[in-house]
């Protein structure tokens, strides 16, 4: 039975915050364990340097990244777990997908649109003020990342669909000039997944340097999540659940019978401070075992490396003969 191939990338420029942890790092471990299935997982390092020119923050995010999904119980024996910089075949595809490529797909690439409407709001003259070509062409290396090992389908976020639809059009486009090579991916959305607040009521996200580190040690943990704005209300009084960051994250780590009985308790005005004590407790109850593992890898950084080698050994068993069959596909081969 072909087993179906499942791929998910995480960009290297920084580390993994609990957002990251309840909204895809959580769910793709758990994939990793389906036997039904081949999974994908990479360190977008690639990726990484479209925004980040700090060398050091990305090998640094590398290690972390790593150590997080080790610890949290990734199964490498049925995943495929390598760096995006070890497999050379992606970016030379990148380059053949480049060429079949229309430039108008990646005009419409809602990213760069975006950095060109900031630009005439506050630059004038020049749409593309700070706009390099790693930000236009971001789509063809993603669709790179996926048609390089046919994956069938790509878990992301609402915001990452467009990108999964371009990989779709460009591989339809290769398909029709060269013949059938890539499967057409699927994007998978899971609306089940938990979207968490950050610490001022925004997506928790880097961007917004609002973010809560997965593996901060209890003490810090505690105190980020007791600077977790919240509005005036007294104890006592009823509060909503809805739109309240301490809530949401509460939610994501709970189950149905101890969400029921926190709505119960918000219904009887629970004091801020008590909730915030619950939820700490709630997190650090599920992330201590993990983050002890997080530490004693992190001290570990040959173990790590020697994971993705492993990894980067797989990939490569697909990613050599099936990029020498694109070269031949293309009329890139040695003269007989």
């Amino acid at each position: 039975m072909n087993k179906e191939i499942v791929l998910t990338g995480i960009t290297t420029t920084g580390a993994p915050h609990l957002g990251n942890y309840a909204g895809a790092i959580r769910p793709a471990i758990e994939a990793s364990k389906d036997e039904n299935s081949k999974p994908f997982y990479f360190l977008a390092d690639y990726h990484a340097l479209i925004k980040c020119q700090d060398p050091e923050r990305v090998r640094q995010s590398s290690l972390e990244i790593a150590a997080t999904w080790l610890a949290l119980g990734l199964d490498v024996l049925n995943a495929v777990f390598y760096r995006q910089s070890d497999v050379p075949e992606i970016p030379e595809l990148s380059w053949m997908l480049s060429c079949v490529t229309a430039k108008g797909l990646m005009n419409r690439a809602h990213a760069y649109k975006a950095s060109v409407a900031e630009n005439e709001e506050t630059s004038g003259n020049d749409p593309d003020k700070g706009i390099n070509m790693g930000l236009f062409a971001y789509p063809v290396l993603m669709a790179a990342d996926i048609l390089m090992f046919n994956a069938n389908k790509v878990p992301v976020g609402k915001d990452q669909i467009q990108h999964i639809e371009m990989a779709r059009d460009i591989a339809s486009r290769f398909n029709h000039i060269y013949g059938e090579h890539f499967a057409i991916p699927e994007v998978v959305v899971d609306d089940n997944s938990a979207t968490i607040l950050g610490l001022d009521g925004r997506k928790m996200s880097k961007s917004y340097n609002n973010t809560i580190p997965l593996f901060e040690t209890e003490k810090k943990l505690r105190k980020l999540i007791n600077k977790i704005k919240t509005n005036s209300l007294e104890p006592g009084e009823p509060k909503e659940t809805k739109g309240c960051t301490l809530f949401g994250m509460y939610k994501a780590f709970a189950i149905e019978e101890e969400i029921i009985e926190i709505e119960q308790r918000y219904a009887d005005g629970i004091a801020w401070g008590e909730m915030k004590k619950v939820l700490f407790e709630k997190i650090n109850e599920e992330i201590a075992p993990a983050r002890d593992r997080y530490m004693t890898l992190m001290k570990a950084p040959d173990h790590i490396e020697e994971q993705l080698q492993e990894g980067a050994i797989k990939a490569r068993q697909i990613s050599v003969p099936f990029m020498q069959e694109i070269r031949k596909a293309v009329g890139i081969s040695r003269i007989k």
